[in-house]
């Protein structure tokens, strides 16, 4: 039995037993406007070839050097954007219950998010940042305006929700994703807040279980090493709460190692098992996932896993395809997967939404694994 009917035998099994899920995400929100550069026009509207990857976009800007130059932008999608909302929004379609704090609008809900806002529960901070995202055939550049993002702190956390009701609505919730830190700037004090004065304050779990916390860092290149090396010491500490998972692209993962003095790994099986449980071993954390574009690995106290990725030539979209592995991969640990597992769900739940744009059942993630070839 391979990797794969092993995660569906797996998913079927847990499925059955599943008990109703909460999740609390945030705490970023995103106006995302997907685009492709224009190389060359033949007409009106979508009428013309792209810029097909990152090098040939940097040498139309390179030309510009001492001149100027126009680049068109075509516009495909607005949508709902941020690596919290996204999360959320596939973790919701998974199945679990969702509590979103977070930049979503102010004083009203932008309407990018007011579907997300019905069928989920909604704390908005303040008015959400905007990106526009340059997609090419070999990557993306994401061009953001954040200045809003300033104004999440804890104190205004809690003064939305109420010290009692910050409580009560992270006692309710059977996973914690905190996500985005490299953009919001005061989210290592948010850590410290929540680790000095909120979560010692949290009753034990009725069910005895422990409480799952999610970290994504969201590239942290703009950020100095010292601050990396500062939130990596405190996502840490919260293991003393529960199981700490800290997600990374392969980007974040090399970064990761390089503020943490770990060496070079390769990019393939062997490498990225390494790679993860050098980083998982080094910060104490519960479990470490590595997941580049082609494959995902992650380790925990137990050993590591590896899975390839459905890997696609034409993705329909791929802002937001870490999110959604990062949701598919959350969903397999509230089943109780097991690390390929979660690995098998968090690429499945990837490669479902690059073809199609849309977040995925369980019923469509069962599909997709009964399927993959």
């Amino acid at each position: 039995m391979d990797f794969k009917a092993r995660a569906l035998a797996s998913l079927r099994t847990q499925r059955a037993q599943k008990r109703s899920l909460q999740a609390v995400v945030g705490l970023d929100g995103f106006v995302d406007t997907i685009v492709k550069p224009v190389g060359q026009r033949s007409g009106q509207g979508d009428a013309f070839t792209p810029i097909k990857t990152i090098p040939e976009f940097a040498q139309r800007i390179l030309g510009a050097a001492g001149k100027s130059t126009n680049i068109e932008f075509y516009p495909l999608m607005d949508k709902l954007g941020g690596n919290g909302p996204i999360m959320a929004n596939a973790l919701h379609a998974g199945g679990t219950a969702i509590t979103y704090i977070g930049a979503l609008g102010a004083p009203a809900v932008h309407p990018v998010f007011a579907e997300f806002a019905e069928k989920t529960r909604v704390i908005s901070l303040c008015n959400p940042a905007a990106t526009t995202a340059v997609e090419f055939g070999d990557g993306k550049l994401m061009l953001g305006q954040m200045k809003s993002l300033d104004e999440i702190t804890l104190p205004t956390i809690t003064a939305a929700l109420g010290a009692d009701g910050l409580r009560d609505t992270l006692a309710a919730a059977d996973a914690i994703a905190l996500v985005n830190w490299t953009m919001i700037p005061n989210m290592t004090a948010i850590f410290n807040g929540l680790l000095a004065d909120v979560l010692p304050a949290l009753p034990a779990r009725a069910d005895g279980g422990e409480r799952l916390f999610f970290f994504d860092l969201a590239d942290p290149e703009k950020r100095s090493r010292d601050d990396l090396r500062e939130v990596l010491g405190v996502i840490g500490k919260f293991t003393a709460f529960g199981r700490v998972t800290l997600g990374l692209n392969l980007k974040e993962a090399q970064q990761v190692s390089a503020a943490l003095e770990l060496g070079d790994f390769a990019n393939d099986e062997a490498g990225l098992r390494a790679l993860s449980a050098a980083i998982r071993e080094k910060l104490a954390l519960t479990t470490v996932v590595v997941h580049p574009r082609e494959s995902a690995a992650c380790a925990t106290a137990a050993g590591t896993a590896w899975v390839p990725g459905p890997y696609c030539d034409c993705p329909l979209i791929t802002t937001g395809a870490g999110d959604h592995f990062n949701a598919g991969f959350t969903n397999g640990q509230l089943l109780g997967l097991d690390p390929e597992g979660c690995l098998a769900l968090g690429v499945c739940t990837s490669g479902h939404y690059v073809r199609t744009a849309a977040s995925p059942t369980l019923d469509d993630l069962e599909t997709f694994l009964a399927n993959w070839n």
